[in-house]
């Protein structure tokens, strides 16, 4: 039994999908589509950066979602590995998007779309240099939790990923979080602040929801092929109303990733295959479950270790 993930943000790199765009014309005419379509150079971008356009959120998640389209058209034209044999799709935020349009609940064409929206909303919510987010590594969110609810009248912070075991990601206002790494620093809880310019998946994110909800309510969204597990729930909806109410909730709720993973592994999912750029999702699996079998798929050579194991 075999669930198939995807990236999201950060796992961005210039370059990326090169391998397949260089290779395969029908990758290429993917990538020329998306220019069409977004009305910018985005193959240019992710081809040749430079790293800080890239790395622009309304850049980023169309970008993370091309590569790993074009990486599942791949797997379709050059294996005989059926990904609707999968029992779950799940993503890691903007890779919830490229989770819905595998199992063809959205178009290539909507997902871009949504995605690029999605991106100047959520950038745009709050000033820049005014939101950030932290990693905090090497403990627990129960550890965490009780560190933001003890100080909440200095300080206020969101947990906005939960990641795997002992890794979390906090977001806020930048004066909050300074002053919520004092802490951590206090109690010998390793901290470091990431490279982004918002503080994503909390209620800072507000003006973003009022944006997207109206954006995703009027997008025709399909019952998907396959089961997706939640970001927002972690467990499994299969229904195009449920998946458009949690889109919504999704851009303001943490992303429960490790619960997602827990879910999966407990209804008996012994591979993941993480396809996209990158191998961040495969990394936090091991560390949410070592006995697990992954599979990553960034480039061509990579199709060997599905021709191996289905």
């Amino acid at each position: 039994m075999f669930s198939v993930i995807f990236p999201g943000q950060g796992s961005q790199s210039v370059g990326m999908g090169r391998d397949l765009y260089n290779n395969f014309a029908y990758i290429k005419e993917l990538f020329q589509k998306a220019d069409e379509i977004l009305g910018l150079k985005i193959s240019d971008k992710i081809l040749n950066g430079p790293k800080d356009e890239l790395d622009r959120t309304e850049n980023t998640q169309p970008a993370i979602f091309l590569v790993s389209f074009s990486i599942i058209e791949l797997i379709k034209r050059e294996t005989d590995l059926d990904l609707f044999k999968a029992k779950y799709f799940a993503g890691h935020s903007l890779g919830e998007y490229s989770a819905l349009t595998a199992s063809e609940s959205l178009k290539f064409e909507q997902t871009l779309k949504i995605l690029q929206d999605r991106g100047k909303a959520m950038q745009s919510a709050v000033p820049k240099g005014e939101g950030g987010m932290l990693a905090v590594l090497g403990a627990d969110i129960e550890k965490i939790n009780q560190i933001i609810k003890n100080n909440y009248k200095n300080y206020t912070c969101y947990i906005a990923n939960d990641n795997s075991n002992g890794q979390q990601v906090i977001s806020g206002k930048i004066k909050d979080l300074n002053l919520f790494s004092e802490d951590l620093k206090k109690n010998n809880i390793k901290n470091i602040k990431l490279p982004v310019s918002a503080p994503f998946h909390c209620h800072l994110m507000k003006p973003a929801t009022n944006i997207m909800k109206d954006i995703i309510m009027k997008t025709d969204f399909k019952n998907p092929k396959n089961a997706i597990v939640s970001n927002v729930t972690s467990t499994e909806i299969t229904k195009s109303l449920e998946i458009k109410d949690l889109l919504i909730k999704q851009i303001e709720s943490p992303v429960r990733w490790r619960e997602s993973v827990v879910y999966m592994i407990n209804n008996s999912v012994k591979t993941f295959i993480e396809i996209g750029p990158g191998k961040v999702l495969s990394g936090l699996v091991k560390r949410i479950e070592k006995n697990i079998n992954l599979i990553s798929i960034n480039e061509f050579e990579d199709l060997k270790k599905i021709n191996d194991q289905f």
